[in-house]
């Protein structure tokens, strides 16, 4: 299941240790699982919270973060969160089938399912505070008959793959445990009901849903320049536009090809498709026929933070292009590739004489875009950039999308679908490295800790951990 765990099938690749000898893969392997169980026994005793995990924590757990600074009581969503920490456990379980790294994803999936809101998603965090739990909304809440939202909280996040990773963790959960924990299938159907019904007429999400729409209100149209557009940031609102920014619409497709794979039901499929056709109404027409990081709903790039100004960016554009790659495999319509060599000639043009892109650029004008570090003034310079933002890169141009493309269409048209179809199954083997492995072990301490600086770092668990699985999956006897 390509889609599901990840880094299956990897293959172990014997390397030379420092000392010259090389290493024993079957001992390695055993210290591998042992490192395993030791680093999930303390994360599982020590780490979590009601099953759940934030960002980071000091050595004292006296410090604890997700995104910004959080409590004992607190676990987080987005990336590098819980539903991270919890697919690291089920790809360990799928290379050992120890019971315990089930044990700990189903863990995971349940604090994800009782901080499940009423609008179907999940907020950034949960709370199991019994007072501080009260400021949000739940599905749980809805279930017991509390009609009344009142100022609770009920913000579905697709924003940097929140509750799309929260929903696919449960997916995978619940097929593993083959359905039999019925608040993870329950979280499941209300999840891939609630991802259905915030998607627009025409194929977009938002960045963040409360309730419903008035699809009166969101015509299907095709993407345009607006005629007269404001240098300086507005304020508006804008979690409702279509939204490239961060990934949103790509990370609902992925949820929903997932949904579609286990479920097999057309409705998942269809609405995967349907932000398909929304990459191709979303592309800018001549002369910049790349996306915007999100557009109101008359199709316009607009304003979002005051850092996210109306423009093309060559940075979510490439998320559009692999919406439509998707789609193509799942399809084989030609019309998800018709877009793409506009695109890439745009990308050409406008690479910048130092051989980097702008995150933005200028509607119609194609020019660069900055803002200042201090002023967040709109500028063409690129000389006081602030630094918490990629504003400029040479990794914006989408060349594994465009080598994909290019051997397809090497190939006779009767061909192409079929050649580039995702097959079902484990993915193309790897490799993993007994060097890289022989790290691992050694920088896990007598606690079963990997120490980063002063932090316990649940993106360094996630890494080691599916490591290690690859290793000890890749070397079975």
């Amino acid at each position: 299941m390509t889609r599901t765990l990840g880094l299956a099938g990897l293959v172990a690749a014997l390397s030379i240790r420092p000392g010259g000898a090389a290493e024993d893969a079957s001992a390695m392997r055993a210290e591998a699982l042992g490192a395993m169980k030791r680093a999930t026994a303390f994360f599982t005793s020590k780490v979590a919270t009601r099953g759940g995990y934030l960002w980071k924590y000091s050595l004292d757990f006296t410090k604890r973060e997700g995104e910004g600074k959080a409590t004992p009581t607190q676990i987080w969503v987005q990336p590098p969160g819980t539903p991270s920490v919890g697919q690291a456990f089920l790809r360990a379980y799928e290379a050992t089938k120890d019971k315990a790294y089930l044990d700990a994803a189903v863990a995971a999936g349940q604090a994800l399912a009782w901080g499940q809101l009423a609008s179907g998603g999940w907020d950034y965090r949960i709370d199991f505070d019994p007072k501080a739990s009260q400021k949000w909304y739940y599905r749980r809440d809805v279930e017991a008959g509390d009609a009344t939202q009142g100022k609770r909280r009920n913000v579905t996040t697709f924003d940097d793959d929140n509750s799309q990773s929260a929903l696919r963790l449960l997916m995978c959960v619940d097929q593993a445990v083959g359905g039999k924990v019925p608040e993870i299938r329950k979280a499941v159907a209300f999840g891939l009901k609630a991802f259905l019904e915030a998607q627009y007429p025409n194929g977009a999400w938002p960045q963040r849903r409360s309730g419903p729409y008035d699809p009166a209100k969101c015509p299907v149209i095709k993407a345009r320049y607006p005629e007269t557009w404001s240098r300086k940031y507005e304020g508006i609102a804008y979690q409702s536009y279509y939204t490239w920014n961060d990934n949103a619409i790509r990370d609902c497709v992925r949820t929903l090809l997932m949904a579609y794979d286990f479920h097999k039901r057309d409705e998942y499929r269809a609405a995967a498709i349907k932000a398909g056709d929304f990459a191709i109404l979303s592309q800018m027409p001549e002369p910049q026929p790349a996306w915007a990081q999100q557009y109101n709903l008359e199709m316009e790039p607009a304003w979002a933070r005051k850092f996210e100004p109306p423009s093309v960016t060559a940075g979510e554009s490439k998320a559009a292009l692999d919406v439509l790659r998707m789609i193509y495999k799942v399809t084989g319509e030609a019309k998800y590739l018709e877009p793409m060599p506009r695109a890439f000639a745009w990308y050409k043009r406008s690479k910048l004489p130092d051989g980097t892109w702008a995150r933005f650029y200028e509607l119609k004008t194609n020019k660069p875009l900055y803002f200042t570090r201090d002023t967040y003034k709109l500028t063409y310079d690129d000389g006081d950039m602030p630094t918490h933002y990629g504003f400029k890169g040479p990794g914006m141009y989408p060349t594994d999308i465009e080598a994909w493309y290019d051997r397809v269409m090497k190939l006779p048209p009767d061909q192409r679908a079929a050649s580039v179809r995702d097959k079902p199954g484990k993915a193309k083997p790897g490799k993993v490295s007994t060097k890289a492995v022989r790290k691992i072990i050694d920088g896990l301490d007598d606690q079963g800790r990997w120490v980063k600086g002063e932090w316990i770092e649940c993106s360094t668990f996630i890494r080691n951990l599916q490591t290690l699985a690859a290793f000890v999956e890749a070397t079975q006897p």
